[in-house]
């Protein structure tokens, strides 16, 4: 550790005898920023020790994904991506995958100012400092090993790094009554990449950000005409065995990798079969027969320094960490809603709107969007349903919970809408309940024109520009946009009754929200930003919430942006020099 670096406190949940659900309340409560206290960090960007965005493992063996032209792709229009069937399904093959890999993670442009550069990638990032890393397990395909393996996926390279190879008998046992093209993507977290910026917060952005890098697999997957479903049933220690992250002898003194979930992907049409049992028949083998597996690569150091310890990071991590189930389960809701009608087609493709998507960092306080407009995104992050049978359409046919997290709306230039405060509840059952732990005083009222099957509700009118950037730590981005928003999670009870692997799952939903506002955003030709820093109590007394039944965990924004003219965009992958 650097001399002049003070030593962050180190909080130990172990020697004050809190439970697990305890420790994450605790985190939580004591990573709130106040207004005239934040969350704990360093204070100041050590440089020197940034932690390098990209991780590789020396000695593994590295197979080049073919960087596919944008003229060579047979991209769908990206409003067909939320129509199921719609789009025909590509064979799995390293075509496809590269792909599909592509949409997902990969580097979608450089930006350049003076003699420094950065990489921008399709899957948004609280400070670009991505802590999130992918992961592939796949069957023997051409242009790979021979034999199925364990791949760390390298967005610089854009290429599988082989970390294992899967005995075919192991092979069998993984992928049997599963759909014959189906392979398995998964995601970890480098906590110290966030932390190095943002000290005790880092373990909610770590969060947020897998939420998006699963809305953008999922959304990636629905352009080649694939399904992924996140294997909720699995637990952490599974998930770490399969990866091979959970091998401390590939570390060796690197940064360690947390895994966070698997995701079954295949073909659209063909039937996924023995989902409700894989984690039960994974449980039996996974961390032993795997261990035995040959491993390939040691992960490289990030910083060249120590890493500074946040324990209560550390603690809320393994507070935090699932035990699994026996079944995926499919969430029972009542909500449904479609998109509204009325908008003019948008003939932009889905490959556009991935490589285009970007973070504003200015608005321009002055742009307002049609009603119509702001209806139709707010459509969107709805899940639609189709009888007792889950959500029917991405990314929401991913994710095998109820939604818990629920929008509270600060609209300041909206035609057609009042500005002020608005709820949308993202769950009709969940209306009450809101309704009684918010200010008595809101008006709970439908605004004009508003379709019916949007549960939206306008709770207060007025000029809510300055509040909004004053809640979001003074930052104009969320005062000058179109419209801001918190999002506000069912937190204290469902915690104590479903445990608190919950709460990281909590973050993820704010994520997915987020990544399909970044899309829709572009799609409409708008900016969006994801707004972690914000004062969390404050943001309660302004909702009139005076316990812990909700809880404000991410905020957002969109409006038309202001771009940086003195930056150079320079394109992804042309230091590769590869067809």
């Amino acid at each position: 550790m650097r001399q002049d670096a003070p030593a962050p406190p180190r909080l130990s949940r172990r020697s004050q005898g809190l439970t697990p659900v305890e420790q994450v309340l605790r985190y939580h409560r004591e990573t709130k920023h106040q207004f005239l206290q934040y969350a704990r960090s360093l204070g100041f960007l050590d440089w020197a020790n940034q932690p390098d965005p990209f991780r590789r493992y020396a000695g593994a063996p590295l197979y080049p994904l073919p960087v596919l032209p944008p003229e060579a792709d047979r991209s769908p229009l990206y409003d067909d991506l939320y129509v199921p069937g719609r789009i025909t399904p590509r064979p799995v093959t390293l075509d496809s995958l590269s792909r599909f890999l592509e949409y997902a993670l990969s580097i979608t442009a450089w930006k350049q100012a003076g003699e420094v550069r950065w990489a921008l990638r399709s899957n948004p990032s609280s400070g670009n400092l991505h802590p999130t890393e992918g992961y592939v397990l796949v069957r023997p395909m051409a242009g790979l090993a021979s034999d199925a393996g364990v791949y760390h996926y390298a967005p610089k390279e854009h290429g599988l790094e082989q970390r294992a190879l899967i005995p075919r008998n192991l092979a069998d046992q993984l992928w049997e009554e599963l759909p014959p093209e189906s392979f398995l993507f998964g995601l970890t977290s480098i906590y110290w990449r966030e932390a190095w910026k943002y000290g005790e917060r880092a373990f909610r952005y770590c969060h947020h950000d897998v939420g998006h890098a699963l809305g953008s697999a999922r959304m990636a997957a629905a352009a080649v005409g694939w399904r992924l479903v996140v294997l909720d049933g699995l637990s952490d220690a599974q998930v770490s065995a399969l990866l091979g992250v959970c091998r401390r002898e590939d570390v060796d003194g690197a940064e360690p990798e947390h895994a966070d979930c698997l995701a079954l992907v295949w073909p659209e049409g063909s039937s996924p079969g023995g989902l409700e049992t894989f984690p039960l028949r994974l449980a039996s083998w996974s961390e032993t027969d795997w261990a035995g597996l040959q491993w390939y690569g040691k992960a490289n150091r990030l910083s060249p320094e120590d890493p500074l310890i946040w324990d209560i990071v550390d603690e809320v991590a393994e507070a935090t960490r699932s035990p699994g189930r026996h079944a995926t389960a499919t969430p029972t809701i009542t909500s449904s809603a479609g998109d509204i009608e009325g908008l003019p087609a948008r003939p932009v493709t889905a490959h556009h709107i991935f490589h285009q998507r970007r973070s504003a960092v200015a608005f321009d306080g002055k742009t307002s969007i049609p009603v119509a407009q702001f209806f139709f995104m707010l459509s969107r992050v709805m899940p639609r349903w189709a009888g007792g049978k889950g959500p029917t359409s991405p990314p929401w046919d991913c994710w095998p919970r109820p939604p818990r997290i629920h929008l509270a709306l600060f609209v300041h230039l909206v035609d057609g809408l009042t500005p002020g405060l608005y709820c949308l509840v993202r769950d009709d059952t969940k209306l009450p309940a809101l309704k009684e732990s918010m200010n008595p005083a809101f008006t709970w009222e439908k605004p004009p024109g508003c379709p019916f099957s949007l549960p939206l509700y306008v709770l207060a009118e007025g000029d809510a520009r300055r509040l909004a950037a004053q809640l979001s730590c003074h930052q104009d981005i969320a005062g000058a946009s179109a419209f801001s928003l918190g999002m506000l999670a069912e937190f204290d009870a469902p915690l104590r009754e479903h445990g608190p692997a919950l709460y990281p799952r909590f973050f993820w939903e704010c994520g997915m929200i987020g990544q399909v506002l970044y899309l829709e955003a572009e799609a409409a030709g708008l900016r969006a930003t994801g707004i972690g820093c914000f004062f969390d109590d404050p943001v309660h007394e302004v909702l009139g919430v005076r316990d812990a039944r909700f809880q404000s965990l991410y905020h957002f924004t969109i409006g038309e942006a202001v771009e940086d003219t003195r930056l150079t965009t320079l394109p992804p992958y042309d230091h590769l020099r590869r067809s």
